[in-house]
């Protein structure tokens, strides 16, 4: 039985990282604004707020996120390009997904901050170099972490929640 919390798997560490493997995650990242908003075309209101499984955001939520979490992604990118091994700072990202402009707020803000952001973060990530993405951030909780794994796990972010919107719409015939 398909786990509805990871429906293309948990993310998986690729430590064989080649040009071409790179240029795959940054197209994922790139395509993310395309994708999301054909995964959630034509959606009513009551479909956006229904939970992608029990105990799960909602579709609205899950959009939402996916802008949260990728400014401060792209904002993580920017620090570690430009200061020496940074911390960043963790947020609470259930509580974020509660808060006031997300809940019974359009969609259509966060599809077009998305668009903009990952025009912006696609145009930053086709500039860098091998040893620019040798650069390290310091995540608190995670530990030292190099902007390739970085750049594989928003990758797999963007097709994880993707995924979330479209097996959901495929089980309920949407």
């Amino acid at each position: 039985m398909e786990d509805l919390r990871y429906p293309i798997g948990k993310f998986s560490y690729d430590k064989e990282s080649t040009p071409q493997k790179r240029a795959e995650w940054m197209k994922d990242i790139a395509e993310l604004p395309v994708h999301l908003r054909s995964a959630v075309a034509g959606l009513s209101p009551a479909q956006l707020d229904t939970p992608y499984r029990d105990g799960g955001w909602t579709v609205r939520q899950v959009v939402h996120h996916l802008a949260d979490s990728h400014m401060n992604a792209f904002i993580r990118f920017k620090l570690a390009l430009t200061e020496s091994t940074p911390q960043i700072k963790p947020y609470d990202e259930k509580a974020w997904a509660t808060l006031a402009d997300v809940q019974g707020v359009d969609t259509e803000y966060s599809l077009a901050l998305l668009g903009g952001l990952h025009a912006r973060w696609s145009a930053l990530l086709s500039s860098l170099s091998p040893e620019q993405l040798d650069r390290t951030l310091l995540h608190p909780e995670s530990g030292p972490q190099k902007l390739d794994r970085t750049l594989q796990t928003y990758a797999w972010h963007c097709r994880h929640h993707v995924a979330h919107i479209t097996r959901l719409r495929g089980r309920n015939r949407w």
